[in-house]
């Protein structure tokens, strides 16, 4: 299971209140920072995207062939093996970019650390991690900051180059699109699992190669011109980032429970109570925008609203471009993507069906 930690370490996930992108900010909470903080802030005709529409990066163009992708992300531990802690958040990091259609082309390394706490080498795994996964990306981590923490807490800034034309927001979805997911849910209740030993092996090996799996496809689908929508599936989950969807191009989303993948066992678990505390903080947040139909499964709610470390892309497709996408998502190692519903003309929801 998740690996023992060094002699005299305390666990990794002790030293957090809490891990991965269930740390987020409540998505109500958010809101209101946002909207007392914004007002007045200079948006320069270069700025293709910023915060209005809550997308996965911002998008500034550079010239007529580029533009710069730039965001960052970062959390406390999600399990309790440094290195792959290391791993996970930088695949995280990295997601936001290609979620735009971009290219990383380097990161910076966001660092903090309880030092009196943690052994220099458990420390120095966390950052190899990182790297590693910044290596199979093809990228350096070209710099980056550190400090001494109370809690231990590891990210990117990451930077990507992507050509204007082929920015995929997450506010493009049309009605008649197809919704397609990249990955199956369930890291957030793993995690619940994980917290208190209660993930098997296998689980743990499922939520470690699905938390790692770098969202390559991303560029490639924003070359489609059928696609018109790409985000990421992160800590507000499902739900959230389709409710995003929705209220970015002013539509209703569909989603067909029976239809969307979830992780070995996620659904027993969840039915036992493995549950993380930001799937309600989620849904206190934008529940009262969500239709959820008569006869789904108990667990329904809280699946839709897991928070996803690492999660899969979401993406709105014409019809006739499903095929391509998922021939896509197979080519880059993703094998269980699927169609989980569409897009329609209406109010801007989500209708969990």
């Amino acid at each position: 299971m998740n690996a023992s930690p060094a002699p005299n370490s305390p666990r990794l996930t002790s030293l957090s209140h809490g891990g991965g992108c269930g740390c987020k900010i409540a998505p109500g909470v958010l809101s209101q920072i946002l909207q007392q903080g914004g007002a007045g802030a200079v948006m320069p005709p270069e700025l293709l995207v910023g915060i209005e529409t809550a997308d996965d990066a911002a998008v500034y163009r550079l010239n007529d062939s580029q533009a710069l992708v730039a965001t960052t992300d970062f959390f406390m531990p999600i399990v309790d093996d440094p290195y792959e802690f290391g791993r996970i958040a930088a695949t995280n990091a990295l997601s936001d970019v290609y979620a735009m259609g971009g290219r990383p082309i380097m990161a910076l390394a966001l660092v903090a650390m309880p030092v009196s706490r943690l052994p220099l080498d458990v420390i120095g795994a966390i950052i190899r991690g990182g790297q590693d996964v910044c290596r199979a990306a093809g990228i350096p981590i070209a710099g980056g900051h550190t400090i001494d923490s109370v809690e231990p807490i590891y990210g990117l800034v990451a930077m990507g180059l992507v050509h204007p034309d082929r920015v995929r927001r997450n506010a493009g979805a049309r009605p008649g699109d197809v919704l397609v997911l990249g990955k199956p849910l369930g890291v957030g209740v793993y995690s619940a699992a994980l917290k208190k030993e209660q993930l098997g092996d296998a689980h743990y090996r499922e939520m470690i190669a699905s938390t790692t799996l770098l969202n390559t496809p991303g560029p490639l689908l924003a070359a489609l011109p059928g696609v018109h929508a790409i985000t990421d599936v992160t800590g507000f989950g499902l739900a959230g980032h389709a409710l995003e969807m929705a209220r970015g191009a002013g539509v209703t989303v569909a989603v067909d429970w029976a239809r969307v993948p979830l992780l070995p066992g996620v659904a027993e678990l969840a039915a036992a109570g493995f549950v993380t505390g930001a799937s309600g903080r989620n849904w206190a947040g934008y529940g009262a925008d969500v239709v959820l139909a008569h006869g789904l499964p108990a667990t329904a709610q809280a699946l839709a609203t897991d928070p996803q470390t690492s999660g899969g892309l979401l993406v709105a497709c014409a019809p006739g471009s499903v095929d391509e996408v998922l021939a896509v998502f197979a080519r880059e190692g993703f094998a269980r993507a699927a169609v989980i519903g569409g897009v329609q003309a209406g109010p801007a929801r989500l209708e969990l069906r």
